[in-house]
This record gives C-alpha cells, structure tokens and sequence, in this order.
C-alpha cells in the first residue's frame, strides 16, 4: 500500500511538472518575435541583405510607432536581423502619436508616424537631437483600407460624402438611400451600421481625416487631427484591434492599413473618386497616387504633400506616408551607426521592392533616392 501511494505521489508530481513546464513554454511562446502575433499577421521571411550594410552596427536599437506599418516592419527586422548577426532591432507597434513621444523623450532610436512632424513636435525634438532637430524620412506608403462586415455583401462601393455620413454617425443603415445609390445592384440590409475608429493617437485616423476634409468638407468639418474628432462609433485600440472588431461584428466598418484586411479576409470598400472606375484598395493604385506627392518639408526633412483629391484612372485616393522619424544631427552616438544601418536596409532597393509582398507600396523612386542621401548623412 506505502508502495502504491509513494507511485501516486510521484505521478502527481511528474504531471504537475508538465503542466508547469507547459505553461512556461506557452508564456516564453507568446514573447517570440517569429510567432504569429493575435492580430492574425504571420512575419514572412525576408531576404537577406548586403552585409556591408551592418558596418558599424551593434547591440540593441529601440523604436517604436506607426501601428500601420507594423508587417512591413516585421518583415524588415527580421531580413535585417539575419543580414546583420548580432544586432537587435525591437521594434513597438504603439501609435504614432506614442512614437513621436517615445522619440521627443530620448527612449528610441527612431519613431514611425503616419503623420510628419508638428512644428511644435519639431522643437520638441531639439532637446534630445543636440544641435539638430527631428527629420521626417518617408519609408512606407500604402491604402488606407476601409474594411467592411455586411452579410451578404461581397462588394461595396462608397464616395467621399458617403464615407464621411458614416463616421460622422449620419448614416445609420446599410440599407440608406446614399448606399444603394452607389451599389445599384447589391441587395443591402437594413442592418445597422458599427463604425470603429482609432481609440488612440493615430497618424491613420489623420490621414483618413485629411482624405475626408479635402473632399468632403460639407460633411465632414473637423480638421485633421490624431485623435479621433466624430461622435458615435466605438474605439478599438491600433489598426489590429479596430481590423479585430470589423472581422467578428456584423455591419462593421472600419479602416486600417491593407495588410490588416488582406491577412484576415476582410473586404474592403472601392471608392468612386469620379474616374470612369471606382477605386480598388490595392498597393499598386496606391502607388499611383503617391507618385503625385510632392515634398513639402525643407532641408533634410522630407515630408510629403499628397493629392487627395486625384480623379486619375485607378488611383486610390486614401493612401498614408509612414515616416521614419531621426535626429538629422545630435543621434546618441551608441545607436547612431546601428540607426543609419537599419534604416539603409529599409530604403535599400530591395527593401523596398519587398514591400508590396505585404499590400505595401513602395516610396517613388525619385523621393526614395533622397532619403538614402539623408539617412547616409545622420550624425
């Protein structure tokens, strides 16, 4: 009996051992930088790069940021990673709006934002980039998607007005007479519309902003702002979490970066900008209307000017500039090498190229050629 009860006790200690062991595992799982995150994005594999890119670079390299770029990011940590051994790039996928905090207060190496610089954020950055200042460097562009749940529904047309009615909490149902007015054919419900916005600081919420205050100011009078200005709808936090609740919600809408849509199978809306065809959410129409943009921004600063308001065949209009935000001088002299490398990587050829592997679209060629000379010249 003493025999049996001592087997017992050791069984129920070995099983205890698994379960703990088990349990290890799964937490140490769940901070794996190859593990699918829980927004239902994986971390593709990307191509090595040049190693001569890596000289210089060391240790750990902080940022943190634009949400909407987080898999193109992914995507370039890991290719950068593996070019360079031994170096550590930990990228955090915040807010813009968190970013430019986290960089202003000297914690990052370099931000991501959706939105370049306020002059007020510019001289903010003065106290942690001694003798310079902060420099937007466009490195992502790409559609804003406005992802849609409406059964039934497999293709959905809107125009400006229309998109601002919804968020602005006019337009109530699916089945409202603006609607079927753009969607002749569709058989709409009369289900009621759940709109969902950006719960924190956002460059994506201003950039849908400046789309909708440029071409649809009578309904939609707030000026463009990271925060989200409409009443009505419901906050989710990050393009993941707003990309979550339109996936699992019937009647949803609601807008993130295309790599969000195309990873989990949300549809999403065309856009009737006034050209012969409406609009499709793609990298490639991006990248027509990005082609437009102008940069507005002086010296070393490469902030961006988009167009709106393009009527041009199959331009999608609502489209964002992620940039990566560095001291132009003044950079800590322990991460300077390791930014510069880092950021040559991204703005590479290839880098770039990589992009549309994800609904990305790369930056113009032309404006892609200064920022290299740009990052080249950090100090």
């Amino acid at each position: 009996m003493k025999l049996q009860r001592k087997n017992r006790l050791r069984a129920s200690a070995l099983g205890a051992l698994v379960v703990s062991g088990a349990l290890v595992l799964t937490a140490c799982g769940s901070d794996d930088n190859n593990a699918s995150p829980k927004d239902g994005t994986t971390k593709a594999a990307a191509p090595t790069g040049d190693a001569s890119q890596c000289a210089g670079a060391k240790g750990q390299l902080l940022a943190s940021g634009s949400s909407a770029q987080k898999n193109a990011m992914d995507l370039w940590v890991n290719g950068y990673m593996a070019t360079c051994p031994g170096v550590e790039v930990n990228y955090k996928a915040s807010s813009s709006g968190e970013g430019i905090v986290a960089f202003n207060q000297g914690t990052v190496g370099f931000a991501g934002s959706d939105s370049p610089l306020k002059p007020k954020e510019v001289e903010d950055s003065k106290k942690v980039c001694t003798g310079g200042q902060g420099v937007n460097l466009p490195m992502v562009g790409g559609p804003i998607a406005i992802g849609y749940n409406v059964s039934g529904v497999d293709n959905l047309v809107l125009d400006a007005p229309t998109l601002a009615k919804i968020f602005n909490d006019k337009i109530k149902k699916w089945d409202d007479e603006a609607i079927k007015k753009l969607n002749p054919g569709a058989k709409l419900p009369s289900t009621a519309i759940q709109a969902f916005h950006r719960s924190e600081d956002s460059g994506t919420t201003q950039n849908l902003g400046k789309y909708l205050n440029k071409t649809a100011a009578a309904d939609w009078a707030y000026e463009p702002e990271k925060k989200w200005p409409a009443p009505g709808g419901q906050a989710a936090s990050g393009s993941a979490g707003v990309a979550a609740q339109v996936k699992q919600t019937d009647g949803a809408i609601g807008y993130f970066e295309l790599s969000y849509a195309s990873s989990q199978g949300i549809k999403t809306v065309d856009i009737n900008t006034g050209a012969a065809t409406p609009a499709k959410a793609t990298s490639e129409n991006a990248s027509k209307a990005i082609a437009a943009a102008k940069i507005e921004g002086t010296g070393k600063d490469l902030a961006l000017k988009l167009d709106y308001t393009t009527k041009a065949e199959g331009a999608y209009p609502i489209v964002l500039v992620t940039y990566e935000i560095a001291c132009d001088k003044g950079n800590k002299p322990e991460t300077l090498a390791t930014v510069k490398s880092f950021l040559n990587y991204t703005s590479s050829d290839a880098g770039q190229k990589m992009l549309a592997e994800k609904g990305y679209a790369p930056i113009p060629a032309e404006i892609n050629a200064k920022v290299r000379e740009v990052v080249a010249s950090l100090s």
